[in-house]
């Protein structure tokens, strides 16, 4: 279907920073350090107070200490950080940056860490430590107040440079679906049912539309999981949901059995030659999807 090739124009922004997660000292402080360090939290929950990155933890005190982990040292609450360093343009963010948003309505009330690419990493108060875009429409776009410069890092990503090499780069599943919706005109009626995603999320509604197309799904617990990185074997069902791939069971990787579930649509994605897998015979059902991979994939499923 014609409108659902339009899908290439929205997931290819859909990225964000990430690598094996590491520790750095304030010697040999980076960028890519920072946001290893960062995305090794992904997943602990949210609480008003909290500094505990196990049972909980508010968006300062994991501003801070993400920081402190990696020689720098931060306040304790978004408002006095918001006093800290440079002010930078959105234009000029580079990776490290603290980017605020107005979330209360009352001033400067959520700070997050700039990753590139236009995402954040953040202690989020419906999601936990999540990855955000600084420009979804649907909520934090229009909350974004600023950006400060609290350190200077090597190897940084300026936003928008055409000459910026960032690190490797990956999409979550909220962000996919979102994107899905948009670009095929989706819509739901009411939010999605999975218990990990409440109504108060920004792309709930994407979620819903995405599952009721049969384009991306929940788990055997209701979870949606919008928070974790997509796979290949999902992105897999994405693709041939969304681009109407001919489903096949034909497939030569060796980490694809006869009862994978993913089977049919990376099956599907073989047979277009979407894909021919890695050098060493498998799919990688397991990997989580590169900017550049999904990229290429797109291309190719067009």
């Amino acid at each position: 279907m014609k409108l659902k090739r339009l899908l290439a124009l929205g997931i290819a922004s859909l990225v964000i920073s990430t690598s094996v997660p590491s520790m750095a000292s304030a010697a040999t402080l980076s960028a890519t350090d920072l946001v290893n360090t960062a995305k090794n939290y992904i997943g602990t929950p949210y609480r008003y107070g909290g500094t505990s990155l196990t049972s909980g933890i508010d968006c300062s005190a994991y501003t801070q200490v993400v920081f402190k982990k990696n020689g720098k040292s931060l306040p304790r609450t978004t408002g006095q950080q918001y006093q800290q360093g440079k002010a930078v343009s959105k234009s000029n963010l580079t990776t490290g940056d603290l980017v605020f948003f107005n979330t209360s309505g009352k001033g400067i009330s959520h700070v997050g860490i700039y990753i590139g690419s236009s995402k954040f990493i953040h202690a989020s108060t419906s999601q936990g430590v999540t990855v955000s875009s600084i420009n979804d429409p649907y909520y934090w776009k229009s909350k974004y107040v600023g950006a400060k410069r609290v350190s200077n890092f090597g190897g940084t990503t300026v936003a928008g440079s055409d000459a910026a090499k960032p690190a490797v780069t990956y999409a979550t599943r909220a962000e996919v679906a979102a994107a899905i919706a948009k670009k095929l005109n989706l819509t739901a009626q009411g939010n999605a049912s999975y218990k990990d995603v409440p109504s108060s999320h920004p792309q709930a509604s994407a979620i819903a539309a995405v599952t009721n197309a049969g384009i991306l799904s929940g788990n055997n617990n209701n979870e949606f999981k919008p928070n974790d990185l997509l796979t290949r074997a999902e992105m897999a069902k994405a693709l041939s949901n969304a681009f109407d791939l001919t489903q096949s069971s034909n497939v030569p990787f060796s980490d694809v059995s006869s009862t994978y579930w993913a089977l049919p649509f990376i099956g599907a994605l073989y047979n277009e030659n979407v894909t021919k897998g890695y050098s060493d015979g498998t799919y990688g059902i397991n990997g989580k999807v590169k900017d550049s991979e999904l990229k290429l994939f797109i291309e190719r499923a067009q």
